[in-house]
C-alpha cells in the first residue's frame, strides 16, 4: 500500500513530516505553518530562501533533460568499480535479510525528504531562526554543487553495473520503482549519493542546533539511510565518500551563510538553546 504510486509515497511523507515534528516538539505540529508564514511576512529573505530552494529542486528535477540536449556521453562507472571493487557485493552478502528490506526501503523512500522537511519545521517551532535559515541555505548548497556532477561526471548505480554483482534489493518491496520512482533520479546520478549528503546534512545541523530529541532522530535516520544505500544495491562506497564531503561543507557553508542573512540581530546569534528567537 505504501508504494503503490508516488502520489502515495508523496501522500504517506506528509504524514510522516507532521508526526516527526509533534514527536520531536511535543507541540501542535500544524503551529509550524503558523510560524512560518509569520517568518516570510517579517523577512523577505527567507522568501528569497524559498525561492532559492524551490529553483534549485526544479533544476534538479529537469536534470535528465539537460543531461540528453547536451547529449553527454561519458561514463565512470568502470572507473568507479576499479577503485573499490566488489565492497557493495559483499555488504550485500553479509547483511541481507527479508525482514530488514521493508524498513530500509521505508527509511529510502520516506525518511530522506521527511526529516528535511521536518527540520524546518521543528526549527520553527523552537524558534531557532539561525538553523532554519541555515537548513534552507544547506538544500541549496547540496544540489547546486552535486548537479554539475550529475552531468559532467555520470556514475551509474552499482545494480546496473553487472560486473559489480549486485542485486537492486528495493524491488522485493516496491516492485514499480523504476516505473514511478525514476524519473525523479537518474540511473546515473550517483557521485555524489544526495541521500548520504542530505541526510548527514540535516543531522549535523540537528547536532548544532541543541534538540536532543531531534538529533536522535535525524542522526538514526542518516544512519539508516547510508547503510541502506549499499544493502539495496544502489550507490558505490565512492559515491558515500562523496556525499559525506558534500554534507560537510554544505552544513558548514550553511551556518556562516545564515549567520550573515541575520546578522542585523548578531549581537543574539547563537546555535542551539540560545538560538535567534523568531520575533
Amino acid at each position: 500500500m505504501l508504494y503503490q504510486s508516488m502520489n502515495t509515497v508523496s501522500g504517506f511523507t506528509v504524514v510522516i513530516v507532521f508526526l516527526l515534528i509533534g514527536l520531536v516538539t511535543r507541540r501542535n505540529p500544524f503551529m509550524a505553518l503558523v510560524y512560518l508564514a509569520k517568518e516570510m511576512l517579517r523577512s523577505y529573505k527567507l522568501v528569497l530562501l524559498i525561492a532559492g530552494m524551490s529553483g534549485v529542486l526544479a533544476l534538479n528535477k529537469y536534470e535528465l533533460q539537460i543531461e540528453k540536449k547536451l547529449n553527454l556521453t561519458s561514463d565512470f562507472t568502470g572507473f568507479v568499480f576499479g577503485l573499490e571493487g566488489h565492497f557493495v557485493q559483499a555488504v550485500q552478502h553479509l547483511f541481507y535479510t527479508p525482514w530488514l528490506t521493508p524498513i530500509i526501503v521505508f527509511f529510502y523512500i520516506f525518511m530522506l525528504q521527511s526529516v528535511l522537511a521536518a527540520s524546518l519545521g521543528v526549527y520553527l517551532i523552537d524558534k531557532n531562526r539561525l538553523m532554519l535559515y541555515a537548513t534552507c541555505y544547506a538544500v541549496i548548497l547540496n544540489y547546486a554543487i552535486a548537479i554539475p556532477f550529475y552531468l559532467y561526471f555520470p556514475v551509474n548505480e552499482v545494480w546496473s553495473y553487472a560486473p559489480a554483482g549486485v542485486r537492486f534489493v528495493m524491488l522485493d518491496v516496491f516492485p514499480r520503482f523504476e516505473q514511478e520512482y525514476r524519473a525523479l533520479s537518474g540511473l546515473d546520478n550517483c557521485f555524489p549519493s544526495l541521500h548520504t549528503s542530505i541526510s548527514m546534512t540535516t543531522a549535523l545541523l540537528a547536532f548544532r542546533s541543541g534538540n536532543r530529541r531531534w538529533m536522535t532522530v535525524a542522526g538514526v535516520s542518516a544512519a539508516v539511510i547510508i547503510f541502506g544505500i549499499f544493502y539495496l544495491g544502489i550507490h558505490w562506497f565512492t559515491d558515500m565518500i562523496g556525499g559525506t564531503l558534500l554534507a560537510v561543507l554544505s552544513s558548514s557553508l550553511s551556518v556562516q551563510l545564515a549567520k550573515l542573512t541575520l546578522r542585523g540581530g548578531e549581537a543574539s546569534l547563537r546555535v542551539g538553546s540560545e538560538a535567534t528567537p523568531l520575533q
